[in-house]
């Protein structure tokens, strides 16, 4: 018999992989806090023999080397791929035992097209192919983007996507299950998983690589590339250097005189309470990245990348949650942090800074007799399928470089459901603008009459 546990990172879209069988298994993909991956394979009461990765990585920092270190497990890793560390260097046919006792094996397959070196693994089981451990090739109902690399290589790389998808589906049984890294709201994900779980018989049916010809694929493919966040320009250099083992001991505490000293350094100050909250009473000057949403990805995104953060949370579990997940895009050690609220966090004298909340219906009761900013952030793929007449578009990773264009006047701030538009409203508070997030789902701004979709 076989195990396979899912070792989730859902801020980040991604999963790893512990799969084995009575005494030994092996890591697939790891995140780079690899604590929770020992304990899953203490609980399953098995070795870690080997460490394998799918590819090198863009969107987070992997946990894989030192994992192997730390294990003693063979660290093996696509032959193409160029790292400055010892591994062993996998290729297309190349076989490993997982475990000889439960007959489990570990075949590679050449899958290139997120990455020119992309690698699969099948998992078998004595003559029975069980499951395929796909990274960035084969997702659930879509596939991995292939602009990540070089823009030059883009749609050559997509063709090597369509081709390799088409391999695995023509190699494999239709009940073999399809275990991919990307695809849960990852960046590398072309679009969003439809569903939690697939075969290769029912990515037949339904995966666009497996019922469009070639061209048409691509011309799809390529059409519907959303931004690239812009710390995986960070990624993929890291991970073939070598990471460096995880540091999430706590960082050093910060009284109100640390808080104002570090914002008058120009330094970036976090706030990662609720939105609600936050917009209820805030160290004026801080930024309001929510720790329940996509705080690595969009901080990673927005950051001018290796200036010091500061951590404010009204908890020690929730810092140290959100350290933690800082860690895995490489933002590995705040600058300082604090917990409580803003009572501990302002100096005598200092009141909290706030600003209003609001829906699409309150904004539809002051359009269009008062002169109002209305300002989008979501991305461009958001934005073609319906807009605010009259709103200003500016994307929410782009908006720290782009405060002088937004016209004068109070700015009514909206996203799709409200939490980049509070990440947006706090950057826009701490410029000094007078600023009414939207916290409302976009569907509302269609009940209220405010859409159109016309250019």
């Amino acid at each position: 018999m076989f195990f396979v546990d899912t070792i989730e990172v859902t801020g980040l879209g991604n999963r790893g992989y512990l799969a084995g069988g009575t005494h030994t298994a092996v890591v697939v993909d790891p995140p780079r806090d690899i604590d929770r991956v020992v304990a899953a394979a203490a609980r399953r009461g098995v070795r870690i023999g080997l460490v394998v990765e799918t590819h090198v990585h863009n969107d987070y920092v992997t946990g894989g080397l030192h994992l192997a270190r730390l294990t003693g497990a063979d660290y093996l890793v696509p032959a193409d791929a160029r790292v400055s560390f010892a591994r062993t260097p996998v290729r297309d046919g190349d076989e490993v035992t997982v475990d000889e006792d439960a007959g489990l094996t570990l075949r590679a397959v050449a899958t290139p097209g997120h990455t020119p070196h992309h690698t699969a693994y099948v998992l078998r089981e004595g003559e029975t192919d069980v499951a395929v451990f796909t990274g960035g090739s084969l997702l659930i109902g879509t596939v991995g983007r292939p602009d990540l690399v070089e823009p030059r290589l883009t749609e050559r790389l997509a063709r090597a996507q369509h081709a390799s998808v088409r391999r695995l589906a023509a190699e494999l049984p239709d009940d073999t299950t399809v275990l991919p890294t990307h695809g849960f709201g990852s960046f590398c994900s072309s679009a969003q998983a439809d569903g939690d779980s697939t075969t290769i018989g029912k990515e037949r049916a339904s995966n666009d690589a497996l019922t469009r010809d070639v061209d048409t694929f691509v011309a799809d493919l390529l059409a519907g590339l959303d931004d690239v966040p812009s710390y995986y320009a960070h990624m993929a250099p890291v991970n073939a250097e070598g990471p460096a083992p995880v540091d999430l001991t706590p960082p050093a505490a910060a009284d109100a005189d640390e808080i104002a000293r570090r914002l008058a350094a120009g330094e970036w100050v976090v706030d990662l309470r609720n939105r609600v909250v936050f917009a209820e009473g805030h160290v004026s000057g801080a930024l309001n990245f929510e720790a329940d949403g996509k705080i690595a990805t969009y901080l990673a995104w927005l950051v001018p990348w290796g200036k010091p953060v500061t951590l404010l949370a009204e908890s020690p579990a929730q810092l140290a949650a959100a350290q933690r997940e800082l860690a895995r895009v490489g933002i590995d050690r705040p600058a300082a942090a604090a917990t409580g609220g803003p009572a501990q966090w302002l100096r005598d004298g200092e009141t909290p800074a706030s600003f209003p909340r609001a829906a699409f219906a309150d904004l539809a009761g002051r359009l269009p007799h008062e002169q109002v900013v209305v300002l989008d952030v979501r991305r461009d793929a958001e934005r073609a399928a319906g807009y605010v007449r009259g709103s200003v578009h500016i994307p929410l990773h782009t908006l720290r470089g782009r405060l002088a264009e937004i016209p004068d006047g109070q700015v009514w701030v909206h996203c799709a459901g409200g939490m980049r538009a509070a990440i947006a409203a706090s950057l826009l508070d701490a410029a000094g603008r007078d600023v009414v997030a939207v916290d409302d789902g976009f569907d509302g701004a269609e009940r209220a009459g405010l859409t159109t979709t016309h250019a």
